[in-house]
């Protein structure tokens, strides 16, 4: 029985073992079934949030590469669109050339602004990866600048089509880690799974772990999980190890031994065995239905996301479609076979070699993408996206696994901003010109077409430094139309314009090629060109124009004729004073115009010392106006007969600091160009009223004072109104006017002036008789109650009898206008005799007394009025 019971012991102990090993393999089994089944649902999980992201961020992408210029307002509005749809994005950043200028959402993100992925080390691998692919690339996680972790998809963004497409930049679109582990299920406290996942920045198995613990040791189970550029390897083990529940393998092995002890129970442990069999079988069918219905729920997301699946045998040519990818080909949804030639059926014929070849190109590599059009059977057209990556399996065929999706509507969206981009673009086409012509406009004379005072500032500042056109100097001619007024005030603006036309083709016509003619204002012009070495060229070119213009120019069957006075400023200095250069040019023109007009002067540094000069006198006059230094000093006037004091002249005179008293001879030219001789005027007629009052006062009677009157104090109309508030009495004041004054029948202020100045009874004096053009008629009109010889026509008549006949003649004529006569300049008491004799009525001159102050005039009649009387 020993032998027996030992061998049954022995063969009971064998089939234990085997039962003991046999139920770990099932029980290992049935655990990597049910953890591959688990990994298998994250791994869609992960791919179809990774593919929903990017796909998402594409769009963008297109848009951008229509709108490089897009701003953070425009980039805004696109992007928050992106973070309406369910997805793991935790934030979108564009780097144009490769420097972040806009990111969105911006709060919370602001430290990635000007962030150039240059000069961050950790991330410029993966953008250098893109700049040499020109693909898309997923990285990470990584740590963001921002803070916290992510994975960075980033695109390439490629700008304008064919010849002009150009890199623009990269846009960087942030997934948040916690929220794909979450969303994939990785973070399920049920899981009852230890997962880790290898392939940092998408190197697959051979790549660095980065999510879970290192379950190499453990004999996990792996899966790769496909991303659009890479893989990532994910492994899992239980997480108490691939053995089975002890309590139940020690319950067995009691069986076990209860069986070796009870060997008389077989048929009882046998039936145990079998009933733990089918215990085990019903589990795994239960597992079975739980991937089923996994399943089921993976469909129903890509069902959702639009998205159709694919699936081709690269053996066969046979592929499986599911319903979504059925409609988008067109096909019934029947579920019937499909090969590779309905998918090449189905792309439009235009497109199905390009999409044949892009497969059969890019295939080998693992990865596929492209975009073609599918023309429907309805004659519908759609464009297609189609993304597919190769899987091998051990033991099995190649198939290519991908997915399709409809994006007609965003390929009409991009059509549209193309089409936006070029209307934008001939808009700005239509811009460009009206600036150009704005330009043009604003640079040039509208009426004669030639530059303005604008376009001549610029080629002058242009040519300063190196003379014109490089030449080392620069001559520049002022040209002014003589007699250009009186044209238009008699034959309107309309031949004034066109003998601007005629002027400035003249102007054209007698310069070179590379002049510069420009109209400056008005019927200024000013010609801008190379002085050489030598002042000839400029003298012929001016004389050729001053001869040109004098040539008459018919407007309209009118004959119009004008001259031109030219102004020539030189500089040949190494660094061009322009502005000094126009300054000259337009002295050297009033001098032109001083010495007669028809003619040109050049600028010379006497004229800029006479200039110098006169500017010091016009400073010094005003200077003397505000402190008083103009004053008036007296000339006593004689009654030819008696030789009584029969009133005095008031001459102005100018008490200057440093050169005495000075002579109006010195001083009045300047006051004129400065308009200030009315107001000199003014001052010697107060002074000289004053004086009257004065002398009145201390019993020195003083009969009358004459006061010179310039043509523009006659002009003022409150000379009248001023006038009527003085307390004098008629005869007491004169006023002496210069000869040309009354001659201009036409001023009727001036006349009217001067018959109200008669009324308040002051006298009128025509002062410089004999030297102007006066007629008897102008003199009639005026009728003033003296005349006074001019000092030219008194001095000769010692010794010119002819000369003492006109005098003879001025005073008969006065005579029988009821004029008094006054000679002035009597030098000698020869003189004195001989214009009383002639008839004059009063004498003035340096025989009787020389002009002096108000306290010297005193004196002098103090003196001399008392002998006089005696």
């Amino acid at each position: 029985m020993a032998v027996p019971m030992l061998l049954a012991l022995v063969a009971m102990g064998v089939a234990a073992i085997l039962l003991d090993r046999q139920n770990q393999q099932i029980a290992e089994n049935r655990l990597r079934a049910d953890t591959l089944a688990q990994i298998s649902v994250i791994r869609a999980k992960l791919e179809g949030n990774i593919s929903g992201n990017i796909q998402l961020v594409k769009g963008l992408v297109s848009v951008i590469s229509t709108e490089p210029d897009m701003d953070q307002a425009r980039f805004d509005t696109l992007v928050s669109n992106l973070f309406e749809e369910d997805s793991q994005l935790r934030s979108v950043a564009a780097a144009p050339d490769l420097v972040i200028a806009m990111t969105y959402p911006l709060k919370g993100n602001e430290a990635v602004i000007g962030l150039d992925y240059r000069q961050v080390p950790a991330q410029w691998s993966a953008v250098k990866t893109v700049l040499e692919t020109g693909q898309l690339n997923i990285a990470g996680p990584v740590n963001l600048v921002q803070g916290g972790r992510g994975f960075i998809g980033r695109f390439p963004v490629y700008s304008g089509l064919d010849a002009e497409r150009r890199f623009w930049g990269v846009v960087s679109a942030v997934v948040d880690v916690d929220r794909l582990y979450a969303d994939s299920g990785l973070l399920d406290p049920d899981l009852g799974l230890d997962i880790s996942i290898t392939g940092m920045d998408g190197t697959g198995a051979t790549g660095e772990r980065f999510f879970g613990p290192n379950l190499d040791a453990a004999h996990p189970v792996v899966a790769a999980v496909v991303l659009p550029s890479g893989s990532w390897q994910i492994a899992a083990v239980p997480k108490g190890g691939w053995n089975a529940d002890p309590l139940s393998a020690w319950g067995l092995r009691g069986l076990i031994l209860a069986a070796g002890a009870l060997i008389l129970f077989p048929v009882f442990l046998t039936a145990r065995m079998i009933g733990e069999r089918h215990d085990h079988i019903r589990e795994l069918g239960e597992r079975e239905a739980e991937l089923a219905r996994l399943t089921r729920r993976l469909n129903l997301a890509l069902d959702v996301s639009k998205v159709g699946v694919w699936e081709l045998d690269l053996s066969t040519d046979a592929e499986t479609w599911d319903d979504r990818n059925n409609e988008i080909y067109g096909m019934p949804t029947d579920g019937g076979p499909r090969t590779h030639e309905h998918w090449r059926a189905a792309i439009h014929p235009e497109d199905r070699e390009r999409a044949e070849s892009t497969f059969r190109t890019m295939i080998p590599s693992g990865y596929y993408e492209t975009e073609y059009r599918v023309l429907l059977p309805d004659g519908t057209l759609r464009y297609v996206r189609s993304v597919g990556a190769l899987s091998s399996e051990p033991g099995q065929q190649n198939t290519v696994v991908g997915v399709n999706w409809d994006v007609t509507r965003d390929v009409e969206l991009n059509e549209d901003l193309r089409r936006a981009k070029r209307q934008a673009e001939a808009r700005n086409n239509e811009l460009e010109a009206a600036r150009i012509r704005i330009e043009h406009n604003a640079l040039h004379d509208s009426l004669t077409g030639l530059p303005n005072r604008r376009y001549l500032d610029e080629v002058l500042q242009r040519h300063a430094a190196d003379g014109y056109h490089g030449s080392g100097s620069i001559a520049l001619l002022h040209i002014d139309l003589d007699r250009f007024k009186q044209i238009n005030d008699t034959l309107g603006h309309a031949a004034g314009d066109a003998m601007l036309v005629h002027a400035s083709k003249v102007l054209r016509a007698n310069c070179r090629e590379t002049d510069f003619v420009a109209r400056i204002g008005g019927d200024e012009f000013v010609i801008l060109s190379s002085a050489g070495a030598s002042d000839v060229r400029l003298k012929l070119i001016a004389d050729r124009i001053v001869r040109e213009m004098r040539k008459p120019a018919v407007h309209e069957g009118h004959e119009c004729r004008f001259g031109v006075s030219i102004g020539v400023a030189v500089s040949r200095a190494a660094d061009i004073d322009v502005r000094q250069l126009l300054v000259n040019a337009d002295i050297a023109l009033y001098r032109a115009k001083a010495l007669g007009r028809n003619r040109h002067e050049f600028f010379t540094e006497a004229l800029q010392a006479e200039v110098v000069r006169t500017k010091r006198v016009a400073d010094e006059v005003l200077k003397g106006l505000d402190t008083h230094a103009f004053l008036a000093h007296y000339q006593p006037q004689f009654d030819a007969h008696s030789l009584e004091l029969v009133g005095v002249e008031a001459l102005a005179r100018w008490q200057h600091p440093l050169d005495g008293l000075k002579a109006p001879d010195s001083f009045m030219d300047v006051a004129e160009e400065l308009n200030v001789v009315a107001q000199i005027d003014r001052l010697i007629l107060n002074q000289a009223l004053s004086d009257l009052a004065r002398w009145d006062a201390m019993g020195l009677h003083v009969p009358r004072a004459s006061v010179n009157v310039s043509l523009r104090r006659l002009h003022d109309e409150g000379l009248v109104e001023s006038l009527k508030s003085l307390k004098l009495a008629p005869g007491r004041l004169a006023f002496e006017l210069v000869e040309s004054i009354y001659l201009d029948e036409s001023d009727g202020i001036v006349a009217w002036n001067i018959d109200q100045v008669k009324e308040l009874g002051i006298d009128v004096e025509i002062d410089d008789f004999g030297t102007g053009y006066a007629s008897i008629v102008s003199l009639q009109k005026l009728h003033p109650r003296r005349l006074k010889i001019d000092r030219q026509l008194v001095m000769p008549i010692l010794e010119e009898p002819a000369q003492r006949q006109l005098v003879a003649s001025i005073v008969d004529i006065g005579k029988s206008m009821d004029i008094e006569i006054v000679a002035e300049g009597v030098e000698t008491m020869e003189h004195a005799v001989i214009l009383r004799d002639l008839g004059c009525d009063i004498l003035q001159g340096y025989a009787f007394a020389r002009p002096m102050s108000r306290e010297a005039l005193e004196d002098f009649l103090r003196k001399t009025l008392p002998a006089r009387t005696a």
